[in-house]
């Protein structure tokens, strides 16, 4: 493994608000306001806190380097709890895997914690590099659906889903 991922912490303002920028934010509703980003901040930090989920600072092994977030949380889906999943990868750090290296480890950690069957994500059907993300960390495609992000703001997605009851096991016939 060439990433770490850490807890996320106080001390990632900084990067929530690297994140939150035009190329980072298109498929995502665009930039937030400096108090929504504070708020956000602030779910995240204690996130782990209230168990509705873990919110990830991804970084560079070797140097520390943070180069994004990754996490995943609690959602209603369809009468039942299921854990979504999503990735913000710095522009600079893009196309060389770190999201879908990320997400294996989050699906690891997702499947550890025990308390979920599934793990969802959403990413936006024109957002060809998430759903790529999606299809090499080893999500299954369920098809197209409505979806709000941010909330009152529908959008067209597609639905990835992954067992993490079997979340890196060999398939068997």
């Amino acid at each position: 493994m060439r990433l770490e991922l850490t807890p996320w912490a106080e001390e990632d303002l900084g990067l929530l608000r690297r994140i939150n920028v035009p190329e980072m934010k298109g498929h995502l509703g665009g930039p937030e306001s400096e108090d929504k980003i504070v708020d956000r901040h602030r779910r995240y930090v204690h996130m782990s806190v209230t168990g509705t989920g873990v919110m990830f600072r991804v970084a560079l092994r070797d140097s520390h380097e943070p180069v994004g977030s990754i996490g995943y949380w609690d959602r209603e889906w369809h009468g039942s709890t299921v854990w979504e999943t999503g990735w913000s990868i710095l522009n600079e750090f893009q196309g060389r895997g770190i999201a879908s290296e990320a997400a294996r480890m989050v699906i690891a950690l997702a499947a550890a914690d025990g308390r979920r069957r599934w793990l969802h994500a959403f990413p936006k059907i024109e957002n060809a590099a998430s759903n790529a993300v999606c299809r090499n960390a080893g999500f299954t495609m369920v098809g197209e659906t409505d979806f709000e992000f941010p909330v009152g703001t529908p959008i067209r997605c597609n639905e990835w889903r992954l067992d993490l009851r079997t979340a890196g096991r060999p398939a068997t016939d």
